[in-house]
C-alpha cells in the first residue's frame, strides 16, 4: 500500500514538473525565439574579444597566485600557473564539492611546485580572501558608475580582515612562542598533555617564515584579483555587444556582481541555474530586452563554463599525466 501510494506521489511530481515546464516554455517562448535568432549570427569580432577577456581573466589569476609563491621566494614559470589556474577553475566548477577537490588540487601543485605546507596553505587562503574583497571592490566601483547606493562598511569590513589575517601571521611568524598558549588551551580541551602537537604547529609556524608579502608583490597580487573579475564581467558585457545590443558597462558590471555572489551559495555545479538567472534579471533590471539579455547569458555561459571548462579538463589530464610519469620514474 505504502508502495502503490509512492508511485502515485512520484507520478503526480512528474506530471506537475512537467507541467510547470510547458507552462513556463509556453509563455517565454517568443523570448526564446527571439534568443535563438539573436544566438544564430553574433558578431565574429565582438565574440573574439569576449573569449580573450576571459582568457585575460584566467591569466590575473594565475599571475596573482605567482605573485603570492614569489613573496615565499618560490618562482615557477606563468604556464605552470595557468594550467594549474585553468584545471583547479575547472573542478571547481563542475564536480559536486568542486571547492574542495580544487584545493585539495591546488594544495597538492603547490606542494609539487617547491611550496612547504604552510606556504600552499598560506597561499590558498589569501588568494580566496583576495578574491572575495576583490569582488566586493568591483561591486563597489559598479554601483558608484550606475549612480546607486554603495555598502562601504562591507568592503572596509573586508579590507580590514584582510590587513589584520596578514599582519596576525606575520605576528606569529616573528615570535613564535604566540602558539603555545592556544596549544595548551586545546589540550586542556581535548584532556591532553598541554605540549602535545606543540613541536608540529611551531613547525608549521617556523615553515611561514619565508612567507613575507612584500608590499609589491602584495600590491600586484591585489591588482591581479580585481582584474580577474573585471575581465570576466567585460567579457559578459562584449557578449550583449555580440549580439547587437549596446547596454552600458555599469549596469552588466552590477549584474555580474550579484550573479557571481548568488553562485557562492549553491552546491550545483558551477551555479547552473542560480548564476544565469540571476545573470538574466540583472540585465533586465539593467533595460537590456527579455531575448537579448537570454542570448547574452548563454553566450557568456558557452565562453565562460564552456569553453574554459574544456581547456581546464585538458590541462588537468596533462598536469596528472606528467605526475604519473614522475611518480613512475621515481619508483
Amino acid at each position: 500500500m505504502a508502495l502503490d501510494r509512492s508511485r502515485w506521489s512520484r507520478r503526480v511530481g512528474l506530471v506537475a514538473l512537467g507541467g510547470l515546464f510547458g507552462t513556463e516554455l509556453a509563455l517565454g517562448w517568443h523570448s526564446l525565439a527571439g534568443a535563438v535568432g539573436h544566438l544564430r549570427a553574433p558578431h565574429p569580432g565582438w565574440l573574439t574579444i569576449a573569449v580573450l577577456a576571459e582568457i585575460a581573466s584566467m591569466g590575473a589569476y594565475a599571475r596573482m597566485q605567482r605573485r603570492l609563491l614569489l613573496s615565499a621566494g618560490i618562482n615557477r614559470p606563468i604556464t605552470d600557473h595557468l594550467a594549474l589556474a585553468y584545471a583547479a577553475h575547472s573542478l571547481s566548477v563542475t564536480l559536486p564539492g568542486g571547492p574542495a577537490f580544487s584545493t585539495r588540487f591546488n594544495y597538492q601543485q603547490m606542494i609539487r611546485f617547491g611550496a612547504t605546507p604552510a606556504i600552499a596553505s598560506w597561499c590558498i587562503a589569501l588568494s580566496g580572501i583576495l578574491s572575495a574583497t576583490a569582488l566586493a571592490a568591483v561591486t563597489t566601483a559598479g554601483a558608484l558608475a550606475a549612480g546607486g547606493a554603495t555598502h562601504w562598511r562591507h568592503l572596509a569590513a573586508l579590507g580590514v580582515a584582510t590587513v589584520l589575517l596578514v599582519l596576525g601571521i606575520r605576528q606569529v611568524i616573528h615570535r613564535p612562542a604566540l602558539v603555545s598558549v592556544p596549544v595548551t588551551w586545546l589540550n586542556r580541551l581535548r584532556r591532553r598533555p598541554a605540549a602535545d602537537g606543540g613541536d608540529r604547529v611551531r613547525s608549521f609556524v617556523e615553515q611561514l617564515r619565508s612567507a613575507r608579502l612584500h608590499p609589491g608583490h602584495g600590491m600586484a597580487a591585489a591588482v591581479f584579483a580585481v582584474l580577474n573579475w573585471v575581465f570576466d564581467a567585460v567579457c559578459l558585457w562584449l557578449c550583449c555587444r555580440a549580439i547587437g545590443d549596446h547596454v552600458n558597462l555599469a549596469p552588466v558590471l552590477l549584474a555580474f556582481c550579484a550573479a557571481m555572489a548568488a553562485g557562492t551559495i549553491t552546491i550545483i555545479p558551477g551555479g547552473l541555474g542560480i548564476i544565469d538567472s540571476a545573470l538574466v534579471l540583472g540585465l533586465l533590471a539593467g533595460g537590456v530586452p527579455t531575448s537579448a539579455a537570454i542570448a547574452a547569458v548563454v553566450l557568456y555561459r558557452l565562453i565562460s563554463f564552456g569553453f574554459i571548462i574544456g581547456l581546464g579538463w585538458i590541462s588537468w589530464l596533462v598536469m596528472r599525466r606528467r605526475t604519473l610519469r614522475t611518480v613512475s620514474e621515481v619508483a
